[in-house]
This record gives C-alpha cells, sequence and structure tokens, in this order.
C-alpha cells in the first residue's frame, strides 16, 4: 500500500509513523519549516521514552514522489480548500483520500446523505463547494482520530494518550482499501478499526468537540476545569442540547445522554484541547468545521440554537480582537 500524507502534523504524523510501522510505502508532502525538519531528521515520533525516526520521502511536489493508493490528509479542516491545488496534484485515477479532520468533513452531506441537509454545502467548511465538486464522498474514506498527540517541534510529534482511529467508508464502495488501511495501521500499533456508520462517530466526537473547544478559548482553561465550574458545566450541557436537537432533524439522532458523553468527557481529566493549544500558539482557529458548521446547519434545519450562535459568536469576536 503507497500512502501520501499531507499535513504531517500531530494526527498526521501519529498515523504517518504508524503506517510506515506496519509496512506501507509512506511518503510526505509537506512545506517550510516542517519539510526542512523532515529532510534533516526524518519524522520524529515520541510516544513516552520512545523514540523513532521514519526517514521517508519527502517533498514539497507531488510530482517527485510515487503516486499513492490513499491520500491522507492530516491538515485541519479549515486548511484544506487553500490546499486544494496541491490535493488534486497528488490524486491519480485510482487514489482513495482518507480525511482525518475535526468538525464537520466537506463530503458528510454528500453522497446519498438523506433528509433535509442532503447535498448541503456549508460555507465554514467547503466555500463554494470546490471540496466536494474535486474529492466526491464516493473516492473517501472518513476518519475519527481520538488521540491526544501535539508537535513539540518542525517534524516531531509526540504521542499522549492514545484511544481509538476509525474509519469507514461512506459510500460502501472501497471495503479492500479500507480493511488494508486499518490492517496496516494496527501492524504499526495504532489502534485502528473499521465502523460501519463513519457519519455517526463523526457527530458523536463533533457532541463533544463542539462545545469544549469554543469554550477553552474563551476560558483559556482545560476540560477538567470547565466542568468544575457550574456556569461552564451549564452551557456545556446547552450547546449538547441544541446540537442533538439539530441532530433530530437531520436524520442522526443520539443514543446517548448528555450526561453518558460527559462521563467520557471527565475521563480525560485536564486535557487541554486543540483549539486552547492553537490559541496559545498564535495558530488559526478551526472554528469553522467545528461550530461554525454547526450553526449554519441549524439556520438551514430552522432549528433554534442560540447558544451554539452566542458562542460561535464570541469566538469569532476574540479571533478578530486577538
Amino acid at each position: 500500500m503507497k500512502v501520501t500524507v499531507l499535513g504531517a502534523g500531530a494526527v498526521g504524523g501519529w498515523l504517518a509513523a504508524g503506517l510506515a510501522r506496519g509496512g506501507a510505502a509512506v511518503s510526505i508532502l509537506a512545506r517550510g519549516a516542517a519539510l526542512e525538519a523532515l529532510r534533516r531528521d526524518g519524522l520524529v515520533f515520541l510516544d513516552g521514552e520512545r523514540r523513532d525516526a521514519h526517514r521517508l520521502p519527502i517533498s514539497d511536489d507531488p510530482g517527485a514522489l510515487a503516486r499513492p493508493d490513499i491520500l491522507l490528509l492530516g491538515l485541519k479542516g479549515h486548511d484544506l480548500p487553500a490546499a486544494l491545488p496541491l490535493i488534486a496534484r497528488a490524486l491519480a485515477p485510482h487514489t482513495l483520500v482518507a480525511a482525518v479532520q475535526n468538525g464537520i468533513p466537506w463530503w458528510f452531506f454528500q453522497g446519498g446523505f438523506g433528509g433535509p441537509a442532503a447535498g448541503l454545502t456549508l460555507a465554514g467548511v467547503d466555500p463554494g463547494g470546490a471540496l466536494a465538486r474535486a474529492i466526491p464522498a464516493e473516492r473517501v474514506i472518513g476518519g475519527v482520530a481520538h488521540v491526544g498527540a501535539r508537535v513539540e517541534a518542525p517534524g516531531v510529534v509526540r504521542l499522549m494518550k492514545q484511544d481509538r482511529m476509525l474509519f469507514g467508508d461512506p459510500a460502501g464502495r472501497h471495503g479492500a482499501a479500507l480493511a488494508g488501511l486499518v490492517a496496516t495501521l494496527a501492524a504499526g500499533g495504532v489502534n485502528a478499526e473499521a465502523v460501519p456508520d463513519i457519519r455517526m462517530e463523526i457527530w458523536l466526537k463533533l457532541w463533544g468537540n463542539s462545545n469544549m473547544n469554543p469554550l477553552s478559548a474563551l476560558c483559556r482553561a482545560d476540560m477538567q476545569a470547565m466542568l468544575e465550574d457550574p456556569g461552564v458545566a451549564g452551557l456545556v450541557v446547552a450547546m449538547m442540547r441544541e446540537m442533538a436537537a439539530v441532530g433530530d432533524a437531520i436524520g442522526l439522532p443520539l443514543a446517548q445522554s448528555i450526561e453518558e458523553r460527559l462521563v467520557v468527557t471527565r475521563r480525560l481529566g485536564a486535557f487541554r484541547t486543540s483549539m486552547l493549544q492553537d490559541l496559545e500558539a498564535g495558530r488559526r482557529l478551526e472554528l469553522g468545521p467545528i461550530l461554525g458548521a454547526l450553526v449554519e446547519l441549524a439556520a438551514h434545519c430552522r432549528v433554534e440554537a442560540p447558544t451554539l450562535l452566542g458562542i460561535h459568536g464570541m469566538v469569532r469576536l476574540l479571533v478578530r480582537g486577538g
């Protein structure tokens, strides 16, 4: 299996290392400081006291790398529209795209999704629908990463906590490729699973991300501290209720209760969300895919979501005043 990874950051680097250990022919598309570091030192993966350096083909030019069977997108969702020309150059006619972004991905409502959101394009995710036209859902393997990882330096990724890496085939056309990807990652030490309904897994993760991530940026606090504060915890619950109502409207009812979902969140302890880490590092926040998309979706379905709308507005002003 030949895999090209675009975006060897925290999650992309973790998966690239796992694929390489599992026997895949892995190459990396990178630019800037990451490109220089990867060429000099290889992809450095840290897990506790363990340190692996993977010397892999690295380039900023897709034409310099082998055409992949799978292009794994490790970029954040808001960076994908600008990267589309590079993505298009990396694709061969047979290449599938594995997408592991947080939030609602561009393909979510394409490829046979039914109900009032069928075929919907969200401006906060895919402005003008360019991603959906270039990479239709029929070409996608969707992913959900339940992992704590961080970039310690360009080309250096540290694994902090691994739970599961879930993949699924939203179009139901690529069972062999899905099985091969999961098996290769499992052989490389990644707890990877194939799931029958990847959209529901994405929705379930977003049920926690859509509140804890933006609230952590506003509070500049970890998840444990937020849930221990009655006022912030009340906002979390209000946002979860509104997202559940949106899910009911589009045909994605949640089987868990809010308290059951919060039990999972509390297990993570004093975890610092990706949005909080990005804020502190001066990086652009994943606001569109994680919360802006839900605000758009609620308006499309005419579901009242004042708390989602208000928190989204507050984070937008935070970013604007940053």
